[in-house]
């Protein structure tokens, strides 16, 4: 840790831990110490840890072919490419390096659309409060937190904020310079709120009626998470942009932003956008393994069918602790409210505990775990955060 410190940035506080290696759920420091795993490395290892398929796939990748720069076609990502667009509806790919790059690569796409309507370069884009969307200045203007925003400032321009779920909110801030509606399905960061149908659907209507572009973020809450691939496809709501990164590739640095077939023939064409690792064999690999795992292993059906128990043993929490006020969630991300507590303080007593879990917003434990836990290790996970209590 001290030779950490002294050679890499300090841009985060760190839990005192030297993890070493992973097997299933569950993760094991230097010193051999086990850890079960409910923070899946922030929502990214969906199918866990040394999974043999998918580390066979890249082992192999690895003696064939890296990186071709995109100058070349490659077969993975092609195959990748055709399996995201089967999965998502969706038409066309362009694949990033992140999420945040993602959601960069979004913004441009819904800015050229419009660009291309009209010919002016002032749109606007509504983004909401609470949301999190990156760290890169584009990424960081459309996050609604003024704590992430203050130091970097002038981000760009022409953001405006509205109040998540609610869709009057959102038409008080539609001007006609109004090019695109950003959000996630799932507020992540911003402490685990999902959508009402109303609002995605009512969204949906909007940007019909008005020309403007919807993108949705599912950078954390896609992938299975929600119990469908993506959490849009539980709202009957299609996106023009989507967003998709962290259980993409399940633990090799890769994202994507899909676009439907009316944003791909009116945006990007080439010289707009690029990127030199996009795309690269390794990381397509990886992406292909990841559907067919998700297909052969019965994912989404395993998801749909350990959330109830999941939400049930955390309701059951927060009818015991006064402390914990709230649980609220979809699928395998949910979120429990704590008040008169340092949340921080729980997850370091966790941690001692041999159980990662994580924070998001001020006042809230996070449960992102791979998506193969079983009910043991739900009940193992609640007896551990009770002796944390």
């Amino acid at each position: 840790m001290d030779r950490a410190e002294n050679a890499v940035l300090h841009t985060y506080n760190r839990f005192p831990v030297v993890l070493e290696r992973g097997e299933g759920v569950r993760l094991y420091d230097l010193d051999g110490k086990e850890y079960l795993d409910f923070g899946a490395g922030i929502a990214v290892f969906a199918l866990g840890y040394g999974n043999k398929a998918y580390n066979q796939a890249l082992k192999d990748q690895v003696d064939k072919l890296i990186h071709t720069s995109n100058l070349f076609y490659n077969m993975p990502m092609t195959e990748a490419a055709e399996k995201l667009l089967k999965a998502s509806g969706l038409s066309k790919v362009f694949f990033t390096n992140s999420g945040t790059e993602a959601i960069e690569g979004a913004i441009k796409a819904a800015r050229k659309y419009a660009w291309l309507r009209d010919g002016s370069t002032d749109h606007e884009i509504i983004a909401m409060k609470h949301s999190f969307h990156g760290r890169s200045l584009g990424a960081l203007s459309v996050t609604g937190n003024a704590h992430y925003q203050e130091p970097f400032k002038p981000l760009i321009g022409g953001i405006r904020f509205a109040d998540f779920n609610d869709l009057d909110s959102v038409k008080e801030q539609i001007t006609e310079k109004t090019c695109a509606i950003i959000l996630e399905p799932v507020q992540g960061e911003g402490g685990i709120y999902p959508a009402s149908r109303e609002f995605l659907q009512g969204l949906r209507s909007l940007c019909d009626e008005k020309d403007i572009l919807l993108i949705l973020d599912e950078i954390q809450c896609g992938m299975g998470r929600t119990g469908s691939m993506f959490a849009y496809q539980d709202y009957e709501v299609e996106p023009d942009i989507m967003t998709t990164a962290k259980a993409l590739g399940c633990g090799v640095p890769v994202g994507a932003f899909v676009l439907n077939e009316k944003t791909a023939q009116n945006s990007l064409v080439p010289g707009d956008h690029g990127t030199t690792y996009g795309g690269n064999p390794l990381a397509c690999r990886a992406v292909s393994k990841v559907f067919d795992l998700f297909e052969e292993e019965k994912i989404l059906e395993h998801v749909q069918k350990i959330a109830p128990y999941l939400e049930k043993k955390l309701d059951e929490l927060v009818e015991k602790y006064d402390f914990l006020t709230e649980r609220r969630g979809k699928g395998l991300m949910q979120g429990v409210v704590v008040s008169g507590r340092p949340v921080g303080e729980i997850i370091n007593k966790a941690i001692e505990n041999g159980l990662f879990v994580l924070s998001a917003g001020t006042d809230v434990l996070r449960f992102v775990p791979p998506l193969i836990i079983t009910e043991a290790d739900i009940d193992e996970m609640a007896e551990k955060l009770e002796r944390s209590f």
